[in-house]
């Protein structure tokens, strides 16, 4: 077989720029350890002769595989893409490629996503929440595997981080409708089941109405799909209950808040003059609602960056913050209201 007949090598790459086979090496992996004026020769010399270097051989130059994986819950909701981009683009920039597996809520199938992945070679993980199989987060330590849990801050957690406490974030927003004047409050939120950043909220909203000798009755709060129906079908079967009905609405995410919103209008219920709805996260429709839609934004691009960043110095053996907090941010639009004392009676919507 002649040269033209097979794939070229990095002896070929060394030969025709005039450098040895390890400065071709370092080009590629250590590119701080090469003169710009020599990488730049070895770069274009590797292109013409269409050579690009073996991920195997990579991987020994950097001590690890050049793959990092993350696992989320649902591919169907616009923050955990989010967050999936943000690390990506981090990961990108230190030529990491990212493997991306879903939970679908389920514990076990998210631990058999992170198996199979490891047996794949990633050497680094993120995932959402620490509501995991018995014995997870040992078999990454036993594997001394770099992770990270995204999306929440659990004070007390021993488990590396980057997020925010959910459960401070609803003890806020509950803290806000109280202030207006709100003393009746209903509730539309996700499952709990394997959810602790659900768990975490309705604590919040429970715990802030305490304070305050308040709670949430069982009638008023609804707990399903994060879907727009559940929404409305959640807020539809509140006001079909006898009055008094509540005045406020806290919703576990903009997604519900939407739904709410559009059964509100259905009712004929004036926003915010009858009912205060808020949502949580300012997806790209919260601003753009009629009214606008009270929340609180997550920066769930910088999320992933961070926790991106958090692997790739824990890679390197460098130090890292444990806790990463990414503090949510209050945006106050139309959705939300002193109560109106006033407002008419509603019959019962038709079943």
């Amino acid at each position: 077989m002649t040269r033209k007949d097979r794939r070229p090598r990095a002896q070929d790459v060394a030969a025709a720029a005039g450098v040895s086979t390890a400065t071709v090496s370092r080009a590629f992996n250590s590119p701080d350890q090469v003169s710009p004026e020599v990488r730049a020769r070895v770069l274009s010399v590797a292109a013409s002769l269409g050579w690009i270097p073996h991920a195997a051989g990579s991987a020994l130059a950097r001590r690890y595989t050049a793959i990092a994986g993350v696992v989320i819950p649902t591919l169907g909701q616009e923050i955990f893409a989010l967050q999936v981009a943000g690390m990506q683009a981090a990961f990108s920039e230190h030529d990491i490629t990212l493997l991306i597996g879903c939970s679908n809520y389920d514990p076990e199938q998210g631990a058999a996503q992170v198996k199979a992945m490891l047996a794949r070679g990633v050497e680094a993980l993120a995932i959402v929440g620490e509501n995991q199989e018995a014995g997870f987060f040992d078999m990454l330590d036993a594997r001394r595997v770099p992770y990270v849990v995204l999306y929440g801050l659990n004070p007390d957690t021993p488990h590396p981080s980057v997020g925010f406490d959910n459960h401070e974030a609803y003890t806020r927003i509950t803290h806000h409708l109280l202030g207006l004047g709100h003393d009746l409050f209903g509730a539309i939120l996700q499952p709990m089941v394997d959810n602790d950043r659900a768990t975490a909220r309705l604590a919040g909203v429970r715990d802030a109405l305490s304070e305050h000798g308040l709670g949430l009755k069982p009638l008023f709060t609804h707990i399903g799909p994060t879907t727009i129906e559940f929404g409305r079908a959640s807020l539809r079967a509140i006001f079909s209950s006898p009055p008094p009905h509540p005045t406020a609405i806290i919703c576990g995410n903009d997604t519900l808040a939407l739904g709410a919103l559009m059964e509100a209008k259905q009712l004929g219920l004036r926003v915010p003059d009858d009912l205060s709805v808020t949502g949580f996260d300012d997806i790209e429709l919260a601003a753009e609602f009629d009214p606008p839609l009270t929340t609180l934004r997550v920066d769930n691009i910088e999320i992933g960056r961070l926790a991106a960043a958090q692997l790739i110095a824990r890679l390197n053996g460098e130090e890292a913050p444990v806790k990463v907090a990414v503090e949510p941010v209050f945006v106050e639009r139309g959705t939300t209201a002193a109560p109106n004392r006033n407002r008419r009676r509603l019959d019962p919507p038709p079943r």
